[in-house]
């Protein structure tokens, strides 16, 4: 069992012991699904404000459900469809305060008000994003951007998958 000291007093602080913790339960295991499980476990755990938060994989050019915590979600997901879709089509990070503004979003979870979805690229090829939901509008910000992409750009070579 893992325990971690995680410093919620602000999101720099935050993000920097979530990334030491990420490093810590994904450096010395080569499973590409058992460090997306531990990490969506963690930024379940330690992000506060969440209703769920996982990965979905690219494979063969759609996004395909992979390991997370929350409800029951979406298996599949076309580039370029919704906020995940958006963010594998462009390859940059989403930030969305309303997610019922958006056009096109996919509501698998009715209580989303907003969402964060980071693609997570590795050596110039898209493995997959990082999808964040919360029930608060407009959770997440510029530095929830910045320490997931942090986060995303450690783990990365850690769950390529063939």
């Amino acid at each position: 069992m893992y325990a971690f000291t995680i410093d919620a007093a602000g999101k720099p602080a935050l993000y920097r012991d979530l990334l030491s913790a990420l490093d810590a339960l994904t450096a010395d295991e080569d499973d590409a699904v058992a460090n997306m499980a531990n990490a969506s476990a963690l930024l379940m755990q330690y992000l506060p404000g969440l209703n769920w938060a996982g990965f979905y994989r690219n494979v063969d050019g759609a996004l395909v459900l992979g390991p997370f915590q929350g409800k029951a979600a979406c298996i599949r997901i076309p580039f370029g469809n919704g906020v995940c879709g958006a963010a594998a089509a462009s390859g940059e990070t989403q930030v969305v305060e309303d997610v019922h503004a958006f056009p096109g979003h996919i509501a698998c979870d009715a209580d989303s008000r907003s969402e964060l979805v980071v693609p997570i690229i590795h050596d110039g090829r898209l493995i997959g994003v990082l999808d964040l939901d919360s029930p608060e509008p407009a959770r997440f910000d510029a530095a929830d951007a910045a320490g997931c992409e942090a986060l995303m750009r450690l783990l990365a070579p850690r769950i390529c998958l063939p």
